[in-house]
């Protein structure tokens, strides 16, 4: 009798039906073969036939992939039986043991094996498994997809290898991670970017590779990875945690971060579970029709993008149903009748049930997110203590960039209304002065010259300034057209190549980025000048994401509202400038690392979430905005303003924890693996201090400037140009020039 379940599994959001491929028991008898010849059965240690027939890989392939050939759908099988085979062979291989330097080793070979060019190319000899079935996986499919697709699919295979020594690190040291943390992770060792690849290929849906890493692309990969993985952790709980040990699970994460029971944290990630799946509809309803007029696709790429939509609704709707039926998972009484006939729907995978899942709290929860009433009174913001272990310094040249700065706003015409743009007036004097943006430029960046910390403060300036500014002038009469006009006029600001004409300047908007480009542009390689200058396309690009959500009356995925957060935040622009600094001293290896993204993501996540703990009543009830974390969280798990800031606040020391914790433990192991001289590990540390100062410096600025305290926020309504309300937006920075937050 199986071990009785830790917790009922919810009920799930499928709004899609699951549908059986007519060549399931070809594959299954192909993919036995492959997986005798690759030497995975009998004699491997890992499995033997019966192991193998009962995981039934062929009918998870048969769900996710209804519609593909029967070679095609042999093929995409000996894939996943091989990345299963990879999964238990490295937990008995090196997690049972925590045997972290022969995990390196074994996984360090295994790029080796999927080379970029194929035809012609050497790869070593497969010493096992793994290396033996990868080598022939690599070289039976990459002759039928582009150089393109190519290099993705290396690169999230490499991610899914690599990520698995962030597993083994966190069992041997007990860690739990915190919920941001754990789905960036997951998203690399969990393998469903890795699937979304498989999914161009077995759907003949090759995406454009211009289009590959826009946003809509992107969040249709991130959402489906993420819908696919929490339902995973489901029903692999019992399994990974009860008898692996396994700390890398998503109920085990919220029961942990919540201090509730496991049945409620299993509720709960299938509450973000259904968002995910709804953002994915969202997506591809919403944003893809843009990107196919914005970007000119001709109808056969408009085609395989629709295609790759539809064949990653096929793989959701399908790996629930093989969940259900697999021996491998957790799914007592889960299954309801018998395995669905070719290309039908059938049991919980149809529209009755897809009926039933909006009816849920996790419908009430969809249906919140539209009907969010604007301006409610909710008082002064509720700040709890910050946790903040890093001293903060000043730049002595604080008051000489004040001056400057306020000469500059004024210059610029930055304190006036802009011509023939009603409620453009968003800020005057006043309002500068006691922003008092140079604090925070001050604060970030302590060691500045007085001409760098001039550049950090007018960046800082201009960015605020244009974060209140398209609220007023675009936001309010929902004239997206004209937001959009906006950013193509200020990306033309920002030129490439010297001597490349620009748009005169049509307000204080554009006069001030023309300025601040050629300040900071100016000096840099032609390859740095293009790299800085998407740093400040992503940012303005999230402006209209903004303005798009606060269209259609819509209070943001908590996923997605976290990770655009720091794209509004010009997190990218900070990261850049920030390595800037360091010149050549750290290899690009390094940045590219998890231990750094970790650092910079959750040091990010901190200074935007302590942000909206500080602005919420400004936002709230003077603005009736939707982009604050504490009302994402509010509207998510549907609670009180009290209870979402503890949620917030914890969030945040999570994220400094974390920042603690990769500094004690991942970067002394980097420094090894990489194997980084002494000046490269100088130029790194003097990059985690630049972050280090961004944080200290953000929150010091939001303990002393006049911009949040329930008084000030009276005293400003009907303020310039906006009603009332105080005007949205905030400065902050981390490097010369600077980037900065909303809020």
């Amino acid at each position: 009798m199986p071990p009785k379940q830790p917790f009922e599994l919810p009920t799930f959001y499928l709004p899609w039906p699951a549908r059986l491929n007519p060549h399931v028991e070809q594959a299954r008898v192909h993919s036995r073969a492959w997986a005798r010849e690759m030497a995975m059965l009998e004699g491997s240690g890992i499995w033997d036939t019966a192991d193998l027939d009962a995981h039934d890989y062929a009918l998870l392939c048969a769900y996710t992939h209804p519609e593909c050939s029967a070679d095609v759908l042999s093929l995409v099988t000996d894939w996943y039986v091989w990345v299963f085979f990879f999964d238990d062979h490295f937990l008995e291989a090196f997690k049972r043991d925590r045997d972290r330097a022969g995990a390196k080793a074994y996984l360090d070979r295994l790029p080796a094996f999927m080379p970029l060019e194929p035809a012609g190319a050497d790869v070593p000899e497969p010493r096992n498994p793994v290396e033996a079935g990868l080598a022939d996986l690599w070289a039976r499919t990459v002759p039928a997809m582009s150089a393109g697709w190519r290099r993705r699919f290396a690169r999230s295979t490499v991610n899914l290898l690599d990520e698995s020594l962030w597993e083994l690190a966190n069992i041997d040291e007990g860690r739990v991670a915190n919920p941001v943390e754990y789905v960036e992770m997951r998203r690399k060792v969990g393998g469903a970017p890795w699937s979304a690849g498989l999914v161009e290929y077995a759907a003949a849906a090759e995406v454009p590779d211009r289009v590959a890493a826009s946003r809509p692309l992107l969040v249709l990969r991130d959402t489906f990875a993420d819908a696919v993985h929490l339902r995973n952790d489901l029903f692999s709980y019992q399994r990974e945690v009860e008898d692996e040990g396994e700390l890398s699970n998503g109920v085990l994460v919220l029961e942990t971060f919540l201090g509730c029971g496991t049945q409620e944290a299993a509720e709960r990630v299938n509450d973000l579970l259904t968002s995910r799946v709804q953002q994915f509809e969202h997506t591809a309803l919403t944003e893809l029709p843009a990107l196919f007029a914005e970007e000119e696709l001709t109808p056969a790429e408009c085609a395989r993008v629709a295609a790759y939509a539809k064949g990653m609704q096929d793989w959701q709707s399908g790996g629930h149903e093989w969940h259900m039926r697999s021996s491998r998972y957790m799914n007592q009484g889960a299954a309801s009748g018998p395995p669905a006939l070719p290309y039908a729907p059938t049991g919980p995978g149809t529209a009755e049930a897809g009926l039933r899942g909006l009816l849920t709290s996790t419908g009430a929860t969809r249906l919140r997110s539209y009907t969010h009433v604007p301006h409610q009174r909710v008082g002064p913001s509720l700040v709890p203590e910050m946790l903040m272990p890093y001293r903060l310094r000043l730049s002595r040249h604080l008051d000489a960039a004040r001056s400057r700065t306020a000469a500059w706003c004024r210059e610029t015409g930055v304190l006036g209304p802009q011509p023939g743009v009603p409620g453009s007036h968003v800020w005057d004097a006043r309002r500068l002065h006691g922003y008092d943006l140079p604090l925070c430029a001050a604060g970030l960046h302590p060691d500045a010259d007085e001409e760098e910390l001039v550049l950090a403060s007018l960046w800082l300036a201009w960015g605020t300034y244009g974060d209140d500014y398209y609220p007023a002038a675009f936001g309010r009469v929902r004239d997206l057209a004209g937001a959009r006009a906006s950013n193509d006029r200020l990306k033309r600001c920002m030129p490439l190549t010297d001597g490349t004409p620009a748009p005169p300047p049509a307000n204080a908007l554009e006069r001030g980025l023309a300025d601040l480009w050629r300040r900071t542009a100016g000096p840099m390689a032609p390859e740095q000048r293009a790299r800085f200058r998407a740093t400040v396309d992503v940012m303005l690009d999230a402006w209209l994401w903004e303005l798009s959500n606060q269209a259609q009356h819509r209070i943001p995925d908590p996923v997605d509202y976290v990770e655009m957060r720091r794209a509004t935040f010009g997190s990218d622009m900070t990261k850049y400038l920030c390595r800037l600094r360091r010149g050549d001293g750290v290899p690009p290896e390094v940045y590219d690392s998890g231990p750094v993204q970790a650092l910079e993501n959750s040091a990010m996540d901190y200074a935007c979430l302590l942000n909206d703990l500080f602005s919420y009543q400004k936002e709230i009830e003077y603005e009736g905005e939707i982009h604050n974390g504490v009302l994402v969280v509010q509207n998510f798990f549907g609670i009180g303003y009290p209870d979402a800031v503890r949620i917030v606040h914890d969030l945040t020391t999570g994220r400094m924890r974390q920042f603690e914790h990769v500094l004690e433990t991942g970067l002394p192991v980097l420094y090894q693996d990489l194997g980084l001289s002494q000046a490269a590990r100088e130029a790194l540390d003097g990059y985690v201090r630049d972050l280090q100062n961004w944080m200290a410096g953000i929150l010091n600025w939001h303990l002393r400037v006049r911009r949040y305290g329930a008084a000030e926020l009276a005293e400003d309504a009907g303020g310039p140009g906006l009603p009332g309300g105080a005007p949205a937006g905030l400065g902050t920075a981390a490097a010369r020039p600077a980037a900065w937050t909303g809020g």
